[in-house]
């Protein structure tokens, strides 16, 4: 069963990567590409890495939900919507990927690995975490909250007509100084 479960998983990392330069979309290549890393995610959580493959897979849901934000931010309308081109350069492009994916496979695969010294840690993924965010810890529980206040203040930003824009603080009121509803002062939304 893993091994068929990491050749699932393999297999759609790889589709979805593929599909990232493939969609006509800015939200859709995104999603393809949270896709493949949340699949890369459970081959490395198959590997007994478990702090590593929920971190990868934490990390690119955020990344993509962030970007996602953004897009609607700054594009305005449904960025699922608008047909693009991943691409640019295209020629250029796959020639550096192609030499720089034979200078990396010749080095994995010609360079002399070193041999392990020491025995192994009693719990390699404490010893991992501990070797990745030891001196570490303070900055990510500092940017924790930032990183939360941005995504915040990007809704905020990409939603600026809200219900107090409309109505006032009270509510219950018709309208910003008592106007009617058909009196709004920002045009925008269904038959408006």
């Amino acid at each position: 069963m893993p091994a068929i479960l990491f050749w699932v998983f393999s297999i759609v990392a790889a589709s979805s990567a593929v599909a990232v330069f493939v969609v006509d979309s800015m939200a859709r290549a995104s999603y393809a590409l949270a896709l493949s890393f949340i699949a890369v995610g459970a081959i490395i959580l198959q590997l007994d890495l478990d702090y590593i493959g929920v971190i990868t897979i934490l990390m690119m849901t955020m990344e993509m939900a962030i970007m996602a934000v953004f897009m609607v931010m700054y594009m305005g309308m449904n960025p699922a919507l608008m047909p693009m081109d991943m691409t640019h350069n295209k020629r250029r492009s796959a020639v550096i990927a192609g030499i720089v994916f034979i200078v990396l496979a010749a080095g994995a695969l010609l360079i002399r690995w070193p041999e392990q010294m020491s025995a192994p840690a009693p719990d390699p993924t404490a010893a991992l975490g501990e070797a990745l965010m030891g001196s570490k810890m303070l900055v990510m529980l500092t940017i924790s909250p930032v990183l939360f206040a941005t995504i915040i203040a990007s809704l905020v930003l990409a939603n600026p007509r809200g219900r107090y824009d409309r109505r006032g603080d009270d509510l219950h009121r018709r309208g910003p100084g008592g106007r009617r509803e058909t009196d709004d002062p920002i045009k925008g939304g269904l038959g408006r």
